[in-house]
């Protein structure tokens, strides 16, 4: 199997500066009172992170996909994430990670643990077991863009805020504008991230069905 070459490290190394720059620069301290904030932590994490983390290990020692492909099924992995990201973005319980230390890790931990569920089913494995499940993986991945762009849609077009804020959001925007922008988030990074995985995928899948075979 692969070891960590040095594309492998460029790839661990964004994604550990995406986690880094999530987690650790002002946007923490603004999410209380801004939900884009709030938002661009979120797609970062599983839309940035999370796949430059499973390029990393795909095909690796450590590619959870190649240790237990069985539990790495792409399309239950992709309800996974649907089940996660709906759940916290339910407003009791978004108020309790935006507006709690111990609601907010445990939000962070399972958008984390989630997204790399669904990126190394996708993009990891190694041999026979991964070829024969790619159509799978492109299912799974285009289900996911569907329903981010699906909730961040009803996001953006919401009539009303749909969650409590502590304090004016960043830029003097109102609490509608803020939730819109925070739903165009959602939209632009986490739909085209999934959509484009899914594409390169379905790409890959095309060129090795058109290739002629060897004799």
């Amino acid at each position: 199997m692969a070891a960590l070459q040095p594309h492998r490290m460029l790839s661990l190394g964004v994604g550990v500066l995406a986690l880094a720059g999530a987690w650790l620069g002002p946007l923490p301290r603004l999410a209380p009172g801004s939900f884009s904030a709030h938002m661009t932590i979120h797609m970062t994490v599983v839309a940035v992170a999370a796949p430059f983390l499973a390029l990393a290990l795909a095909g690796t020692r450590w590619d959870p996909a190649v240790r237990w492909p069985a539990a790495l099924a792409p399309i239950p992995a992709s309800l996974v994430e649907l089940v996660v990201v709906w759940l916290w973005h339910a407003p009791a319980i978004h108020h309790l990670a935006r507006h709690s230390r111990v609601g907010g890790l445990l939000e962070q931990s399972t958008f984390l643990a989630s997204g790399l569920l669904v990126w190394t089913s996708a993009i990891g494995g190694a041999g026979p077991e991964r070829r024969g499940r790619i159509a799978a993986w492109v299912v799974a991945l285009l289900l996911t863009s569907m329903h981010m762009t699906l909730l961040g849609a009803l996001l953006a077009l919401a009539p009303r805020p749909l969650f409590h804020h502590h304090g004016p959001a960043a830029g003097g925007l109102t609490p509608l504008d803020d939730q819109l922008l925070g739903g165009a988030i959602m939209l632009l990074v986490g739909g085209l991230a999934y959509l484009s995985g899914g594409l390169a995928l379905t790409a890959g899948l095309l060129r090795r069905r058109l290739a002629p075979r060897q004799p």
